[in-house]
């Protein structure tokens, strides 16, 4: 389904003032477990310029409103969206976004396939609790998040405990967070509705999505070694 018309997007001076780079050291970035299996790492500000990357990829892409079934209905899903995957051929643009691509791939061991752009336009945009969906050979599957735009939360609960203790971040301006371990497996996530806010693009690395692409062999967990005792 086509879109609704895009958001007016009021950047940051300051930060179009800045040629986009990522931090390849990733040193702001933190590990934070959830579990003993599960993990995530945040790296507040990894992508620097990141207005100026909201602004290219805003206009540049196709930007579509999926429907989806609930219940006995069909809705549309408030938010945004726009895939991409190394199959295509096509080029990920702008370059930046490349170049994030093969430092993940270096930093996670994994090849990163496909790539979802998830763009929420204003505080009634979200998505609801839910895991991606991945294939289930696919063993300790690793999603990167890159963030532009307005801050927004992004929540995580265990599976089947709705009641239960959440983690927060508030993701935007560049931000980075990976996915990883058991995560996608034994967690849930959201970007909640809220009162008010300004446009955020989401954009998403996954791994062995793309049947082309030869990233379904079984692999190791990273880092397995650094877990909790």
């Amino acid at each position: 389904m086509n879109a609704s018309p895009i958001p007016v997007w009021q950047p940051s001076m300051f930060d179009l003032l800045d040629a986009p780079s990522i931090d390849r050291g990733f040193a702001p970035l933190r590990r934070v477990w959830l579990d003993h299996e599960s993990w995530v790492d945040h790296a507040p500000g990894w992508l620097a310029g990141s207005d100026a990357v909201f602004e290219q990829v805003l206009v540049s892409r196709a930007w579509q409103q999926r429907s989806r079934h609930l219940y006995d209905r069909v809705v549309q899903e408030p938010r945004l969206t726009s895939p991409w995957n190394a199959a295509s051929g096509q080029p990920l643009e702008p370059p930046i976004l490349e170049e994030i691509r093969q430092a993940l791939c270096g930093r996670y061991g994994r090849a990163f396939d496909s790539v979802g752009f998830n763009l929420y336009r204003d505080g009634r945009d979200s998505v609801a609790w839910h895991a991606d969906r991945i294939p289930a050979e696919i063993e300790a599957p690793v999603v990167a998040l890159v963030s532009l735009g307005e801050p927004r939360p992004f929540r995580l609960r265990p599976k089947g405990h709705a009641a239960g203790e959440t983690r927060a971040f508030s993701l935007g301006r560049g931000d980075l967070l990976v996915t990883a371990g058991n995560t996608q497996r034994t967690w849930d996530h959201c970007v909640p509705k809220v009162a008010s806010a300004g446009p955020r693009i989401s954009i998403a690395y996954r791994h062995g999505m793309d049947p082309n692409a030869n990233a379904h062999k079984r692999s190791q967990p990273y880092d397995a070694a650094a877990r909790p005792s």
